[in-house]
């Protein structure tokens, strides 16, 4: 939990609905402080917290203005690195 969280506008191409969940459940548990393996009575909450601020910040992404230049960072799920964890968790 260290990472700052990802600057998603204007990416190209745009960013993903996956790309937009990720970073909301990452806010979701940097203010909470809950863990994605939490007890149910922690997780049902957070779970729908992050739901309702992706749909919040995919409604804020559409209504900004292109950006002049694009973000200096690559999100998480472009980078090739994490691209490779991920597939290798699939065919696990």
């Amino acid at each position: 939990m260290c990472r700052n969280i990802t600057t998603l506008r204007g990416l190209e191409p745009p960013a993903t609905p996956e790309e937009i969940e990720a970073a909301a459940a990452q806010f979701v548990r940097k203010v909470t402080g809950v863990a994605s393996n939490a007890a149910p009575a922690s997780r049902e909450p957070c779970e729908e917290a992050t739901t309702e601020i992706a749909a919040i910040v995919t409604r804020l992404l559409d209504g900004l203005p292109a950006r002049r230049q694009p973000p200096q960072t690559v999100p998480p799920l472009r980078r090739p690195d994490v691209q490779a964890r991920i597939a290798a968790r699939q065919s696990a």
